[in-house]
């Protein structure tokens, strides 16, 4: 049976190597095929012809999946936008490791809110679709998590940065799904739930996503700015009701979204007109690659599949709950060290000015849990390791965070207070001074969120 430190090294270990199976710009490099004029995306063939390429990449992973299209397209590629967070090296020379090739402009949008990056980013992009759009080219989206923020315009005049900077941070904080998130979002922009690509109605277009949203949603990557969102969205104004909302967004942004139909934007393009999408990553593939990392170190793993977006105390105590049934049905835990996976975002409302995101929290709240008298079956030692694909958590610099069953114990000793921490949204400062925040930098990839728990 691996002790505490051996089972720490292990979480650390699968989490890495998860990292590795959704590299972005290998995701790319493995789903597209360039023979002569044929361009096969996965399974499906694009007749490329003669015609001019050209490519906008929005979103955490933005610039390796650009510089990947770029070595698969070759000369046939003749412009593109790059737009995102940081300037992440991708897999090249070291001397151009922060340099994106001259045939990409770049520009580096704001997150998690919009900044006046983000509209400048916009103005290129609406220049450069233009520009596609006259000559009848193609365009390749390449469309990855966070991408929300970084390019972003205000369907209205009237409606200013300062609005949608606020609009924005009272979606992120109300606890909403991503999906509700969205269908507000969409109503006062310019660009989200498929208005980017509609300024490009005659090209063919192709979507390669990188997603950071649950399994048949990527509809909502990046807020959709190349795909239409989903008939069955809710409401946006149902969704401010849900959530109270009304009172702390601007009036601007109210007054959009009043005048927005309730059917999702449609556009008029083309019907001639390639309209292609294909996600190449998603968090099943983080999910995978985990419990299969977990078993190639012996142990027997088992995926939570019902415990993915709930609210995060709901998911923190069922996560607990299911490992401790896990470890009662595998047998012995002598002879079968077990890990229990778990993917998705829980929904983790700020309640305090603290630093930190939802998988610090999440880690602390296990932590708590696991030591919770109410839980009937024998205290256990366990590791979990809670961190986001694209290493930022919340307003923190750090991926998430590793607790182990001594975590508490080791905290109070030294004078912390876990609940107090927790009321005030700062578990990165908790976890800094145990020197147990996991931070890897940005990934230059964006899959959602992995938990790891081994015991």
């Amino acid at each position: 049976m691996p002790n505490l430190m051996q089972l720490r090294l292990a979480a650390r270990e699968i989490f890495d190597e998860t990292l590795r199976a959704v590299d972005a710009g290998e995701a790319v490099r493995r789903a597209l095929h360039l023979e002569g004029s044929r361009l096969t995306v996965q399974d499906a063939p694009i007749n490329l012809g003669n015609r001019r390429i050209y490519s906008i990449a929005i979103g955490k992973a933005a610039l390796p999946m650009a510089l990947a299209l770029e070595d698969v397209i070759g000369e046939g590629f003749i412009r593109g936008l790059i737009v995102g967070p940081v300037r992440t090296p991708p897999a090249r020379s070291p001397q151009e490791a922060c340099v994106p090739p001259s045939l990409w402009q770049w520009c580096e949008g704001g997150h998690p809110l919009p900044t006046e990056a983000s509209l400048s980013a916009a103005k290129e992009a609406f220049a450069l679709l233009e520009r596609a759009n006259d000559e009848r080219a193609i365009v390749i989206f390449l469309i990855s998590g966070g991408g929300s923020a970084m390019l972003e315009w205000p369907i209205q005049e009237d409606i200013t940065l300062a609005d949608l900077r606020m609009a924005n941070k009272v979606l992120i904080n109300c606890g909403a799904s991503i999906v509700e998130i969205n269908s507000v979002r969409q109503a006062f922009s310019a660009v989200k739930g498929g208005r980017l690509a509609s300024r490009a109605a005659n090209c063919d277009q192709i979507t390669l996503i990188v997603s950071d949203v649950p399994s048949g949603q990527e509809r909502n990557v990046a807020s959709g700015p190349t795909l239409a969102l989903s008939r069955d969205f809710p409401v946006p104004q149902e969704v401010i009701a849900r959530y109270h909302l009304r009172a702390e967004l601007p009036e601007t942004i109210l007054c959009a979204i009043e005048a927005e139909p309730h059917a999702p934007f449609a556009s008029d393009d083309d019907a001639k007109a390639v309209r292609e999408h294909f996600v190449l990553l998603d968090n099943d593939e983080a999910i995978g690659a985990a419990t299969e990392t977990a078993r190639r170190r012996g142990f027997a793993a088992e995926i939570a599949a019902d415990i993915t977006d709930q609210p995060i105390a709901k998911g923190s105590v069922g996560l607990i709950h299911k490992l401790k049934q896990f470890c009662q049905s595998s047998g012995s835990p002598v002879s079968s060290p077990t890990c229990l996976i778990s993917g998705g975002e829980f929904a983790c409302p700020v309640n305090g000015n603290g630093i930190g995101g939802r998988n610090q929290e999440t880690a602390l709240r296990l932590a708590l849990e696991s030591e919770n008298p109410a839980q009937e079956s024998t205290p256990m030692t366990f590791v979990a390791l809670c961190a986001g694909t694209d290493g930022i958590d919340g307003n923190s610099p750090a991926a998430g965070a590793i607790v182990d069953s001594t975590t508490i114990q080791r905290a109070r000793a030294v004078g912390l207070d876990p609940e107090d921490f927790l009321k005030r949204s700062d578990a990165y400062s908790f976890f800094v001074a145990l020197g147990d925040a996991i931070t890897t930098g940005a990934t230059g990839t964006n899959v959602r969120d992995i938990r790891i728990l081994l015991a």
